[in-house]
């Protein structure tokens, strides 16, 4: 049986269905909704290997295409034209299933395969899985931080693979669409996959072999809100209640968008800090701002000499 419970030991017979197993794990105080569904599955699978690979697996297609589906509905809808941040540029159906195919196949051959060792890696190094929970305080914060280490591996690999042979090889691809979509926010050569995807995968790992503080459903919450801030961040829009508004640090699509449409700049994925401090910013706004900080530095030169 798994091991969900922990060093508790529950008395749960072998059931034919989920449901029956739920029925019996419904019972269990202490545990909310969430945390008895998780429970259920786990000792329903009696598999902790193959229920945490299949629950990666569909997490990631379920959630991937869940959130690119609103912006495929928006780009048809011409309501949206006034939002959309290149309004002349949109992506055909042709392009967008073709799109489609070449992500699936990097899901299914590239990425679903280390999926299925996720488990004893995560055994190995003290990830937990066991219910409950731990506290939503606790997930938040360590969320924020997989948020702030991510962007600073995105931006320096990001920023590498723009240079010479590592673009035209590898980065290339991915700068098919000078006007990004939402589908395309995982359109990539595979070894842009691997080491940029490392960042999301990865870091998690890292956390947890020095900390050994880290819940499977931590994973899980941060992976899904990674998903949807890339897809966002391809989305090629921009509306008055987007995020950066209010978290001014924040990147979103305006700041992605500009990447795509000048190929140069703005290579950190979730925030502006790194762009802004390390002036990589891209676009007509940011160079009038490099131009003037660099007439004012010119300007107190002068006035040294």
């Amino acid at each position: 049986m798994s091991n969900v419970f922990g060093s508790n030991s529950i008395d749960i017979p072998s059931k034919e269905s989920i449901w029956q197993v739920f029925q019996t794990v419904k019972d269990i105080p202490g545990l909310n909704l969430v945390e008895k569904a998780w429970a259920s599955y786990y000792v329903y699978m009696d598999n902790d290997l193959f229920a945490t690979g299949l629950l990666f697996f569909l997490l990631h297609e379920v959630m991937y295409f869940g959130r690119c589906l609103p912006w495929y509905i928006i780009d048809r809808t011409p309501y949206f034209k006034k939002y959309k941040i290149q309004p002349n540029i949109y992506p055909s159906d042709k392009e967008q299933w073709e799109c489609t195919k070449s992500v699936l196949k990097s899901h299914f051959f590239v990425e679903a395969l280390p999926i299925w060792f996720f488990h004893p890696i995560c055994e190995k190094i003290g990830v937990s899985y066991d219910v409950p929970f731990p506290s939503w305080s606790k997930i938040a914060l360590q969320v924020s931080i997989f948020f702030f280490l991510e962007d600073a591996w995105h931006y320096w690999f990001h920023r590498g693979i723009h240079y010479g042979s590592f673009y035209r090889i590898i980065h290339k691809q991915h700068h098919r669409y000078a006007a990004p979509f939402g589908l395309a926010a995982e359109y990539a050569h595979p070894i842009e996959v691997m080491l940029l995807g490392f960042g999301t995968v990865g870091i998690p790992i890292v956390w947890c072999y020095f900390t050994r503080d880290l819940h499977l459903f931590t994973i899980c919450i941060w992976i899904t809100l990674r998903l949807f801030q890339a897809i966002d961040a391809h989305s090629g829009y921009e509306f008055p209640i987007s995020l950066h508004h209010f978290l001014l640090i924040w990147a979103g699509a305006d700041h992605h968008d500009e990447h795509h449409h000048h190929f140069i700049g703005n290579y950190a994925s979730s925030f502006r800090l790194w762009d802004y401090f390390l002036d990589t910013e891209a676009g007509d706004t940011a160079k009038k701002t490099r131009e003037k900080h660099s007439k004012t530095r010119a300007e107190l030169m002068a006035q040294k000499t």
